[in-house]
């Protein structure tokens, strides 16, 4: 029964210690990252997204493994040791030996014991492993330039849904105000039905006009929603609790030259610099193969104990061994052939990122003074659509101006700041992308 009891709370500490060490190695809860109703700034947002995204986490498990491969090529410069034992148990068919006499028949079985403790040293293999050295060494570097580019994507990914959010809370508030707007004019065109002085059509025409204003708030609720959505995605929380966000979504010009943008982006693109080191990794590939025509030298020593019984004999061995190869099938010159293709596949893919980095750059800065030049023709387009409403809702009060003169003014103010909300957005977007195009995260 005491043994019993032991066992049975040794499983239940096995348990608890089980689920103390999931809790340990379960990734943080969406509330360690965001308080709920926090005000988040953009530079937060990308804060918690590098931390958060699965896809960095990814690559820097990819540049973790590429280093593990470095200490495998660099393995080969040390001594690699062994100890082995074994057992046979043998009939032989014609005999056996035991000293001075030999057994004849195919009785006789007998037990042999042997073990061996044995080093082998690489002495020199004509570059082969300082190469494969280099070549990981490289591949390093371009795993970690492969981290660096996916991580300036989810920096652009989070400023595209920040502005994102901020271009729907800003459409919901000229919707919401539209409403606003439409109501008044219902209850004018009611006091106005009432005492005489205008016809049913107006009420007719204000609710009609409500109502659409109604549907567009319920659109706009819902394109803020998904755009929350999309941000909490792109900082990999999908979870997230609720909270607001700084809005920065103001008009700050942007300094630069086509030429700058070129030259910042080819010293700084993480890309280009990943497929400049696999182009140089293909290069020492090439060297790597050639050594398959170089001989190759190690030095190797054991010691061994068999015997048909304990204690077992002993001896030792010691030398070197100098390989050389004579003729491989042609293998050797098919893998140079393959490193050489290989080497001109890595050129070609470089010069086709440096193409793209010249049409990523150039159609980032075209976006940016396109939108750049929209903004001053939408803020003026506001301003001269408000004060057409101004204008139209004094007509109506007045009794001279008609409902379908409201109703276009109304529209006309809604649209005209939807624009300039877009023009905006277009424009942090189009900065966004151009720092991207250029590698120069900020």
């Amino acid at each position: 029964m005491k043994r019993a009891r032991m066992i049975f709370f040794a499983l239940v500490m096995a348990v608890f210690t089980a689920n103390l060490c999931a809790a340990a190695e379960a990734p943080p809860a969406a509330e360690d990252f965001i308080r709920k109703g926090e005000l988040l700034t953009l530079p937060r947002c990308i804060g918690i997204a590098v931390k958060r995204q699965p896809n960095i986490i990814a690559y820097q498990s990819a540049v973790s493994a590429t280093q593990s491969r470095v200490g495998q090529a660099q393995a080969n410069y040390y001594p690699q040791v062994a100890l082995s034992g074994g057992y046979s148990r043998i009939s032989p068919v014609g005999g056996r030996s035991t000293g001075t006499t030999t057994v004849s028949g195919t009785g006789g079985a007998y037990n042999w014991y042997s073990s061996s403790a044995s080093v082998t040293q690489n002495i020199y293999d004509f570059g082969k492993t300082s190469t494969q050295v280099a070549i990981q060494k490289l591949n390093v570097d371009a795993s970690r330039s492969d981290l660096e580019n996916i991580t300036e994507q989810i920096v652009f990914n989070v400023k595209q849904a920040y502005y994102g959010v901020l271009q729907a809370q800003k459409n919901r508030a000229v919707a919401e105000e539209a409403v606003k707007q439409f109501q008044q004019h219902l209850d004018q065109a009611k006091g106005f039905y009432e005492v005489g002085t205008k016809s049913r059509f107006d009420v007719t025409k204000a609710e009609v006009d409500l109502s659409n204003a109604r549907l567009n708030l319920i659109r706009a609720d819902n394109t803020l929603k998904v755009a929350a959505v999309n941000l909490n995605n792109a900082m990999g929380l999908p979870g997230a609790p609720e909270y607001t966000i700084e809005d920065n979504l103001t008009f700050k010009k942007y300094e630069t030259t086509l030429e700058a943008a070129l030259s910042t982006a080819f010293k700084n693109r993480p890309d280009l610099q990943a497929i400049t080191l696999r182009r140089k990794a293909s290069e020492e590939a090439v060297s790597l193969a050639k050594t398959g025509y170089y001989p190759s030298l190690t030095g190797n020593a054991a010691y061994n104990w068999g015997a048909e019984n304990f204690p077992l004999d002993h001896g030792w061995n010691a030398g070197a061994a100098l390989t050389v190869p004579l003729f491989s099938g042609f293998l050797t010159k098919q893998q140079v052939s393959e490193a050489r293709a290989n080497l001109n596949a890595a050129k070609a893919n470089e010069d086709l990122v440096k193409q793209t980095i010249v049409l990523d750059v150039q159609q980032a800065y075209l976006n940016l003074k396109e939108a750049e030049s929209r903004i001053p023709t939408a803020e003026i387009t506001v301003k001269q659509a408000t004060e057409n409403l101004d204008i139209a809702n004094g007509r109506y009060v007045a009794g001279v101006g008609s409902p379908i003169e409201v109703t276009d003014a109304q529209v006309v103010s809604i649209n005209a700041k939807t624009t300039y909300i877009q023009a905006l957005s277009d424009y942090k977007v189009a900065q966004a992308s151009l720092e991207k195009a250029m590698g120069a995260r900020q």
